[in-house]
């Protein structure tokens, strides 16, 4: 396709370095042919820089954190954060939507966004890249991406077709007329003929539906017509959960909204009509330090206002933090804010009231608030349960009114309502403004946004809001602007959310929609990687990239104000190095301030373009790309496709690689629970590795490795003893089972074995210490006089007696029979389970190891359609659970409750 923009209309932004010449000439390509060598093997990708000859690391960029050293002892918990846990954390974060389209012109503007640009806050993109392995799988699933194609347009012929006004009887659609199946027809994918467009069904079309929830409409006279969209289902009403009663005083019971089984409404830009809420919670007043506690200068506490106070507080409680506070940026941007405001409050002073000049950061001595912060935070959590318990009761109990809405007149979870507090911004990789003072927010910086009916939430006392809007083609509740970057903040609906589960469901039906025009657009990109328009091949080289290699397209950044992160469109000459003939190496800050380090293999072609786009005169800083943006891509990209942009691509790949690899699965009827659980997760290895969803091996894997390891060797030393116990019931056994049955498996030695009985010796006595401490509390809450110390030492005698046992069986090479009536069944019994717990141990290790640079969460969180989760856990009878938590469950429950009659749904 010929480009969109003619060299006039090239925006100067770009024009800041060495421009490329507009065309380039086959002379050029053909020169550039010649000196080609002899292919070499695929390298392969190193996550954080290529290894030097010594098998350290080279220096490039931001290195790779070292992981710690596993320690000796024997560990079994696993503390580490779940994908899952990780979500709910940032689902507490204030949301934004950082959209790849927005221009540098908006962002230097600083202008609050248009109700359409703020309507939804899409996911985060929080993957990191890989190189591009499995290349021949790849190859295989965009050649069935471009049969689907073909097989879809196909049916979208003969739907346009004029079919006969008779009725006629259908096994699926019994009393549906022949004209009235337009579009119905499935191809090989289980996509509808007429396709979806903007992730809305069409009204003429229901064949995403399960059969058995199609509305069969008996025809009548003159009826030949398609089904009519049939309203939403009533689901079993459910009981709302108990909170405070505003908004809404009723706590009647509600039916489930199964706005996925709703009618399109007639104008999507309106999200509600009626909107209640109790706007925000702000973060707690600053409470002032003891006077004993001072900030020193040069050997002098001296005094401060209280506002430059809580601004040294911040520092001083974060001490322990030294990846910040010794930070020479973050110092320095604190020192400077921190003297701007003992400027504008009256300076310091020292207990006679002299003023003292603090000119120098490395006077101060911060230690004493730290101090004084840690010992409090330390008595914080050595209280009794029961005042925690009481404390969280009442934090629950100012939280409620806040925690939901009225949207329409349902009850929705608000997802972020809490006011940040201040303190000092951080930023993430390299921020050039990271220590910066995070500012209270006021409510006079705060805009409200509810329904015009509604009643406005009142502000604190003594304040008012800034301005009250009733913007029903907004989804956020409230909204300010920070003082360190000048973005803006949003108060939005939760993850659970209709709105949030709208969303989601959008962008997955829109990548599922691009099944349709895949294969064009990569023919046409593949034939423009040869134009002789530098902007043409620019972009069509700029696509590849973003379709082989899952790079975001990237905006231009304001780097005094931002931390320098690029993307595909904003690549610099210094972030690709070319290697012939056709290795490309990426070195750049990404999302996030995330380094992508690869090397991987293009297609000869995109690598003389490459080097056309790096041709001399250009140098470090000139841009590779530039003659295009990434609103000129995404402007191209949607003339295939309403709605198409780079990021689309991220959503469609995954998913229909996922599709692909579920689709292809065998499962035996012997298969276990946990192999079933390691297939579905080696599906979604794939899918990271193919699209590019990396992570760096985790600081603590190695000894979280290690903690499996030794459970897995416990099993194998309870499995030991138990068949030891066979041997005290039957002695005979040795005879019919051999000796070697009874042997001490090789992973286990006597240094071990002594090691792992201290441990449970040690875990005894901690459970029965904590089930005292327990029954204590009960007792006490009951009015009860607690138990005296004397009961806990007669059961910590439980533990003593098995250190006894574990010394005799060292000694005696025996192990006595336990339990009651102990024969040989019960103890083979026992064996076979500790043998299946071991399998299953064994894979859980295999499969974390195997994660352990890739990044499922990502994947599955963000970009493989959750229905074909849900469409695995059904086929193979599976519990959703073990793939989906509690969050997720809830966050997708719309992909769950929409395809549960249909095993068969297909993306």
């Amino acid at each position: 396709m010929s480009s969109d923009y003619s060299d006039d209309d090239m925006p100067l932004a770009r024009t800041n370095g060495q421009l490329s010449a507009s065309q380039i000439s086959k002379t050029e390509d053909k020169a550039m042919d010649r000196r080609a060598t002899k292919p070499k093997p695929a390298p392969m990708s190193i996550r954080n820089g290529p290894v030097g000859d010594d098998g350290s690391p080279r220096v490039n960029g931001n290195g790779k954190r070292k992981s710690r050293s596993s320690t000796g002892n024997v560990n079994y918990k696993d503390n580490s954060d779940s994908e899952d846990n990780r979500l709910a954390k940032r689902q507490r974060k204030v949301e934004t939507d950082d959209s790849d389209d927005e221009v540098l012109s908006k962002r230097k503007s600083r202008l609050p966004p248009a109700a359409e640009e703020t309507a939804v806050a899409e996911d985060s993109d929080d993957d990191q890249p890989l190189n591009a392995k499995l290349a021949s799988k790849r190859k295989a699933i965009e050649k069935n991406a471009e049969k689907d194609a073909k097989a879809i347009r196909a049916n979208e012929a003969k739907a346009k077709k004029p079919t006969p006004k008779k009725v006629v009887k259908d096994e699926s659609d019994d009393d549906v007329p022949l004209s009235g199946a337009k579009g119905k027809k499935r191809t090989a994918n289980g996509v509808n003929g007429k396709g979806k467009a903007n992730g809305v069904k069409k009204e003429e079309s229901d064949s995403d539906l399960p059969i058995r929830k199609k509305p069969k409409i008996a025809p009548t006279k003159g009826n030949a017509k398609a089904e009519k969209a049939t309203p939403a289902k009533k689901a079993p009403a459910k009981k709302a959960k108990e909170i405070s009663q505003e908004p809404g005083e009723e706590d009647d019971e509600e039916a489930e909204y199964r706005w996925w089984d709703a009618p399109k409404k007639e104008d999507d830009s309106i999200k509600w009509t009626t909107l209640e809420h109790n706007g925000v919670l702000f973060p707690p007043e600053y409470e002032t330090l003891p006077k004993n506690v001072k900030l020193i200068y040069d050997g002098t506490p001296v005094n401060l206002h209280i506002e430059a106070e809580e601004v040294a507080s911040f520092f001083g409680s974060m001490l322990n933090s030294t990846h910040n506070v010794e930070n020479p940026v973050f110092q320095k941007n604190f020192f400077q804010d921190f003297k701007e405001i003992l400027d504008k409050t009256g300076g310091a002073t020292d207990r006679s009231g002299n003023k003292v000049n603090i000119k120098e950061f490395a006077k101060l001595d911060f230690k004493p608030i730290f101090e004084y912060y840690h010992a409090k935070n330390e008595a914080k959590k050595a209280r009794p349960a029961a005042e925690k318990k009481a404390e969280k009761a009442e934090k629950d109990k100012v939280e409620a009114p806040y925690m939901y809405c009225k949207w329409d007149g349902r009850k929705e979870k608000v997802g972020n309502f809490r006011v940040e507090p201040p303190g000092l911004f951080r930023g993430r990789g390299e921020h050039p403004k990271t220590g910066k003072v995070k500012k209270r927010v006021l409510p006079e910086q705060i805009t409200i946004n509810i329904g015009k009916d509604a009643k406005v939430p009142a502000p604190p006392s003594g304040h008012k809001w800034k301005a009250i809007q009733h913007d029903n083609k907004a989804t956020w509740l409230a909204m300010w602007q920070e003082n360190i970057n000048g973005s803006y903040k949003y108060v939005m609906l939760g993850a659970t959310s209709a709105v949030k589960g709208q969303s989601d469901f959008k962008k997955f039906e829109k990548a599922r929609e691009l099944k349709k025009y895949i294969a064009k657009i990569r023919k046409d990109y593949t034939k423009d990687l040869k134009a002789e328009s530098m902007a043409d091949r620019q972009r069509a080289t700029a696509v590849y990239l973003i379709d082989k290699f899952a790079l975001r397209a990237g905006n231009e950044k304001d780097t005094e104000n931002e931390a320098e992160t690029v993307g595909c469109c904003s690549l610099k000459f210094e972030h690709v190095t070319l290697r012939e003939p056709n290795t490309v190496i990426f070195d750049f800050l990404g999302k996030d301030s995330i380094r992508f380090y690869d090397e991987v293999l293009v297609d000869r072609q995109v690598f003389k373009n490459l080097r056309v786009f790096k041709k001399p005169p250009k140098k470090d800083g000139d841009d590779i790309f530039d003659r295009l943006t990434t609103t000129q891509l995404n402007k191209h990209l949607s003339s295939y496709m309403q709605g198409l942009t780079a990021k689309v691509f991220r959503t469609y790949n995954a998913s229909y690689t996922m599709s692909n690899l579920l689709r292809d699965l065998s499962v035996h009827k012997n298969t276990t629970m946990a192999e079933k659980i390691k297939l579905y997760n080696d599906c979604n290895r794939e899918v990271a590795i193919l699209c590019n969803h990396k992570r760096t091996v985790g600081a603590s894997h190695e000894a979280q490795m290690e903690k499996l390891g030794d459970r897995i060797k416990g099993l194998k030393y309870q499995k030991w003893r138990n068949k030891q116990m066979l041997l005290d019931v039957d002695p005979k056994q040795k005879k019919r089972k051999g000796a070697a049955f009874f042997e001490l498996d090789s992973d286990l030695d006597d240094a071990w074995i002594q090691e792992h009985q201290a441990f449970l010796v040690e875990e005894q006595r901690t459970k029965i210490q904590k089930k005292f401490e327990k029954d204590n509390q009960k007792l006490q809450e009951e009015g009860k006089k607690p138990m005296p110390d004397k009961e806990l030492k007669e059961r910590m005698e439980a533990a003593d007696e098995l250190a006894k046992k574990f010394k005799k069986e060292n000694k005696t090479k025996k192990v006595e029979a336990e339990g009651r009536g102990p024969t040989v069944e019960k103890i083979e019994g026992n064996i076979q389970k500790i043998e299946e717990r071991i399998r299953t141990l064994e894979l859980q290790a295999a499969d974390r190891d195997g994660n352990k640079e890739v990044a499922l969460g990502t994947s599955k969180i963000n970009y493989i359609d959750p229905r074909l989760t849900v469409v695995f856990s059904k086929k193979f009878d599976v519990p959703i659970e073990k793939f989906f938590s509690k969050t997720l469950r809830e966050k997708f429950n719309w992909a769950i409750k929409s395809v549960e009659d249909d095993d068969h749904w297909e993306f």
